[in-house]
């Protein structure tokens, strides 16, 4: 499952004026996927079931 959409992803490096590597993809999907873990655990540690975005 694609956290990430790629076309986005794709436009937004171009507007920097970069390329974009085989593997960036993936990366920044297992990234968001380790920022919505980390941001649900602490939402839990406040006894929230809400991720806000001070647990970001």
């Amino acid at each position: 499952m694609s956290l990430v959409v790629k076309s986005k992803v794709k436009d937004l490096v171009k507007k920097k004026k970069m390329n974009m590597g085989a593997d960036a993809i993936t990366a920044l999907d297992k990234h968001i996927a380790w920022l919505v873990d980390r941001a649900a655990q602490r939402a839990k540690e406040n006894r929230r079931s809400t991720i806000k975005g001070r647990d970001i």
